[in-house]
């Protein structure tokens, strides 16, 4: 009778046991289940907020860009990297490792942004200030203008190619009418039959692996009617044959320069749509274009 008593309580316990682990076991599991629904929320929540940091830092970029009108290649491609990182984010698992990677990134990125902005803000400024004092008697601020366009260049990756070439590349072309006082003051104007001359100019990209020394371009304009302004001379290259308007001659010595040259009309001058090329022997370096009314 104690034997069976024994064993009957002993039974009890270890149901009460078995009990007390499974409901144990319910309760760790059901904690486990909602901290992780807990987690998951919170990744997505992090996760929808470093892509709205995202989508707002390349909005700022579109504004920077849309305020210029030759876009700063530098603002281009940091926003293309911001649009690749969040086609990225988009795509990857909600992990603790994972969002911290991309908040690493943002946080990189948004530094990039404050430095890129900071100088595309002082190039505005720089652009507005010689835009507000452009003087129609002064064509030295065009000149001035140029230089302010090769410091744009140089902040490119297209700076990059062109200092790397072994030839000489023209940058900065500009063409425009001017009228020749007497006294020899130069006056910039749009209009056809005020024009005594056309101006072209532009900047020699500084290029270390050109030798220095005596160098020439043969620069080409272009009349609404096709007609090569100029002295309208002929050389050929190989299997090309390049009518010009002049030779522009000078003295390179491995940095950068600012040449302008004049080209008189065979006639009067027309009006419409003027073409201005620059080549390097039979190579096309650079090419502008402007109107005359």
């Amino acid at each position: 009778m104690e034997n069976t008593n024994s064993k009957s309580t002993g039974l009890k316990v270890a149901i009460g046991i078995l009990v007390v682990l499974f409901l144990g076991t319910g309760f760790y599991t059901s904690k486990l289940y909602k901290d992780k629904k807990e987690n998951e929320a919170t990744l997505t929540k992090e996760k929808q907020q470093v892509m709205a940091d995202l989508s707002n830092m390349a909005k700022q970029y579109d504004i920077a860009i849309g305020e210029n009108d030759v876009a700063n290649q530098h603002l281009v491609d940091a926003r293309d990297r911001i649009e690749g990182l969040m086609d990225s984010l988009k795509i990857s698992q909600n992990s603790v490792n994972s969002l911290w990677r991309y908040k690493k990134k943002f946080l990189s990125l948004q530094e990039e942004m404050d430095v890129l902005l900071t100088e595309n803000d002082k190039l505005k400024i720089e652009n507005e200030l010689l835009a507000t004092t452009l003087d129609s008697t002064n064509v030295q601020l065009a000149e001035r203008a140029m230089f302010t366009d090769s410091l744009l260049v140089q902040n490119t990756e297209l700076a990059e190619v062109v200092e790397n070439a072994a030839a000489l590349q023209a940058v900065s072309l500009k063409g425009f009418g001017v009228i020749e006082r007497s006294s020899g003051k130069l006056i910039p104007t749009e209009r056809a039959k005020r024009s005594d001359k056309i101006r072209v100019c532009y900047t020699i990209a500084r290029n270390t692996l050109v030798g220095s020394g005596d160098k020439e371009l043969y620069v080409q304009v272009l009349d609404p009617s096709d007609n090569v302004l100029g002295a309208n001379e002929q050389i050929q290259f190989e299997d090309k044959v390049l009518n010009y308007s002049l030779v522009s001659k000078f003295n390179y010595e491995n940095r950068s320069l600012n040449i302008c040259e004049f080209v008189a009309p065979n006639d009067d001058f027309l009006t419409g749509r003027y073409i201005v090329n620059v080549f390097n022997e039979k190579e096309l370096i650079s090419t502008t274009e402007f109107t005359l009314r």
